[in-house]
């Protein structure tokens, strides 16, 4: 097996800022240390750089179907952007159709991954049709390695489950020790104002934030937490954004409640005023949850100091504005809902922490290790340490860049942060040990990704 060695960087975890040098062999690491006299087939000069592991995104829709399209990245697209941006595990969502089952499900998305991925990846199970049936399966899916399973309070007639159908899938949760995760918006409330708004000729691009109201996210949210414990089961909640929500959230956990969120990088950088941009050009924004005003910014950075927020995923999931987003052109509620953002997490995240928001070790432990304990994939994934995966990125913490459409890797003909100057990026990327990005050359291929089976939510309080 070949021996890689990084050496001169400073290491960066959850827990650690260390001037060591990382020793990996084959697809592990085996050792940090000093001047260990070390020999390497392989030498990687971090000087000046953050060895860091490589990111872990615990939500992604590569593929997904939504609104008569499907989202525009594929694995194999979208791992390789991923790549770029210093992720290097992705889990992603496979699909239950009403009437289906979950294995057929898990097989279509099987069969849409193996093969394609540039990187390591998992999935989620989404569960539209909960029955007997599908409750029992959750039970062989746990032991298998798919632990997550994700249950939607919006969209009737398509994901909805109603409050008994989400009581019994905590329960089946609680049993198995699979991770229930909640699209928390009430979602037939939100229906009835989508009617209205578009029968008084509403249907601009910004009318999708109006109709979903932050009270009905912060209602939704309330309710899963209060099903949650009724069940016995934790709960994690998925792309929080709004005020209202995070504190039914907070007042739980101060509680002692087992509920768990994520927010995006959209909610953190963007907001109601890019849904209102002229023209059509808000649809490029309309996602769900939706964007809220600035303001609720403020109380999503404090989220995440606090760990009300305990993690930074991306809801990747975009639709390209030509083609796709235009399906919603005077009507707002058939916009395809989704934003990319795979490749640019890692270096906003980073940004952050220049900016003052958060430290250094928590950018990791938001964006690689809760994420890994979140998804039962700890200490294999999110950490540098040995006995792990060698996923590791040398990250040049002084190299500014443009986000822009024009440069990033993600199969999507815009950007939501196109402009935006950003300092950090990463330079050199490992998989499992073997080199895939390195000084703006792609080196990876597709296939190489693993398929990972997951342990259960190790990150209980």
């Amino acid at each position: 097996m070949s021996r890689t060695l990084i050496t001169g960087g400073t290491v960066v975890t959850a827990a650690d800022e260390m001037a060591v040098d990382v020793l990996v062999d084959g697809e592990k690491v085996v050792a940090l240390g000093v001047d260990q006299g070390w020999t390497a087939s392989t030498v990687i000069d971090a000087t000046g750089r953050y060895v860091i592991p490589g990111g872990v995104d615990a939500h992604t829709h590569m593929e997904l179907p939504f609104g008569g399209t499907f989202a525009s990245d594929t694995f194999e697209t979208g791992t390789r952007a991923a790549a770029w941006g210093g992720t290097t595990t992705i889990v992603d969502f496979a699909v239950q159709s009403m009437g289906g089952s979950l294995r057929a499900g898990l097989d279509t998305w099987m069969a849409k991954a193996q093969g394609e991925c540039a990187i390591d990846y998992g999935l989620h199970m989404i569960m539209a049709d909960v029955n007997e049936g599908s409750l029992k399966e959750m039970e062989g899916l746990v032991g298998e390695g798919v632990s997550s399973f994700k249950l939607f309070m919006a969209y009737p007639g398509v994901f909805y489950s109603d409050d008994g159908k989400i009581l019994r899938a905590l329960q089946k949760g609680a049993e198995t020790g699979g991770l229930i995760m909640m699209h928390a918006e009430n979602g037939i409330a939100i229906d009835v104002l989508v009617e209205q708004a578009l029968a008084r000729g509403n249907s601009d691009p910004r009318f999708h934030g109006v109709v979903r109201h932050a009270l009905l996210e912060a209602e939704a949210t309330s309710r899963a937490i209060r099903l949650a414990q009724v069940a016995g089961a934790p709960i994690y909640i998925v792309h929080l954004s709004a005020t209202e929500a995070l504190d039914e959230l907070a007042r739980a956990r101060d509680q002692g409640v087992n509920a768990f969120a994520e927010t995006c990088p959209q909610y953190l950088y963007l907001s109601t005023d890019d849904l209102a941009r002229p023209g059509f050009e808000g649809a490029k924004y309309v996602c769900s949850t939706p964007l809220r005003p600035q303001d609720h910014q403020a109380a999503l950075w404090k989220g995440l100091r606090t760990d009300d927020l305990s993690v930074v995923s991306t809801d990747h999931c975009p639709f390209c504005y030509t083609g796709q987003k235009d399906l919603g052109l005077g009507d707002f509620s058939k916009i395809p809902n989704g934003l990319p953002g795979v490749e640019t997490r890692m270096d906003l995240l980073h940004q952050a922490v220049l900016d003052g928001h958060i430290g250094r070790r928590r950018w990791i432990e938001l964006a690689c290790a809760t994420p890994a304990r979140m998804f039962g994939l700890y200490p294999r994934k999110g950490t540098i340490a040995p006995g792990s995966d060698a996923d590791i990125v040398v990250y040049d913490p002084t190299a500014r860049h443009v986000l822009s459409a024009e440069t990033h890797h993600m199969n999507v003909d815009y950007s939501c942060y196109e402009g935006k100057t950003v300092t950090g990026r990463a330079e050199t990327v490992l998989s499992r040990g073997r080199v895939i990005v390195d000084r703006g050359e792609y080196r990876g291929r597709k296939g190489d990704g693993h398929f990972l089976r997951r342990d259960t939510c190790g990150y209980l309080r």
